[in-house]
């Protein structure tokens, strides 16, 4: 049995998908709702080290507050972990942990693959 947590939002059919691949294999999950319990700025810059990503590849670069923002033309990395925290459907999802790892579930594909290595 596996321990993982996993950024949820029940209204995306990928996180929707992402958590019945989980059941599948039978995992132990916990499962943050991250629109409703927003992840702090350290869980955010914890999650993109363990990512290996920088800030803009965890954001959802198309949603309407990206652009509402200005984030295209946001270099800073501070400032962009900030705008997350403040609009958390900024975040790609979903973004499962498991470990000290952790990935973006799209697509979905590579979930029960990360689960089981």
């Amino acid at each position: 049995m596996h321990l993982v947590t996993i950024w949820h939002n029940p209204r995306c059919s990928k996180s929707r998908e992402a958590m019945g691949i989980l059941e599948e294999i039978g995992c132990e999950k916990e499962v943050v709702k991250y629109l409703e319990i927003t992840p702090t700025k350290d869980e955010i810059t914890t999650a993109l080290s363990m990512l290996g990503m920088n800030p803009r590849e965890l954001m959802r670069t198309k949603e309407d507050i990206y652009k509402e923002l200005r984030l295209q033309n946001e270099d800073d990395y501070d400032k962009l972990v900030d705008a997350m925290v403040l609009n958390p459907k900024l975040i790609e999802r979903p973004v499962i942990f498991k470990d000290n790892k952790a990935i973006i579930g799209r697509p979905t594909s590579i979930i029960a693959e990360f689960i089981r290595n």
